[in-house]
């Protein structure tokens, strides 16, 4: 979960990295993770981009980390929820 999290975030990725490695998770789960977290973030991006055109562009520039970081505490408040 902390892979999948994480690569929303605008934490530095490689940090994930290095923690996954040192906390001995398999690779192909790293990998797996990986993809789904990075390949998500991105598709979300170019798809408001695709509805939104440039405008909304340099609004997300401008206020992506705090985009983020609400989306990443709305997804750990969700996910408490379900549990």
């Amino acid at each position: 979960w902390a892979v999948l999290i994480a690569g929303f975030t605008p934490i530095p990725y490689k940090l994930v990295t290095l923690t996954a490695g040192f906390c001995k998770l398999p690779l192909l789960n790293f990998i797996g993770c990986s993809f789904i977290a990075r390949g998500a973030r991105f598709y979300l991006v170019a798809l408001v981009v695709h509805i939104w055109g440039t405008k909304i562009k340099d609004s997300i520039d401008r206020y992506f980390n705090l985009l983020v970081l609400l989306f990443t505490v709305l997804v750990g408040i969700t996910f408490l929820c379900i549990r």
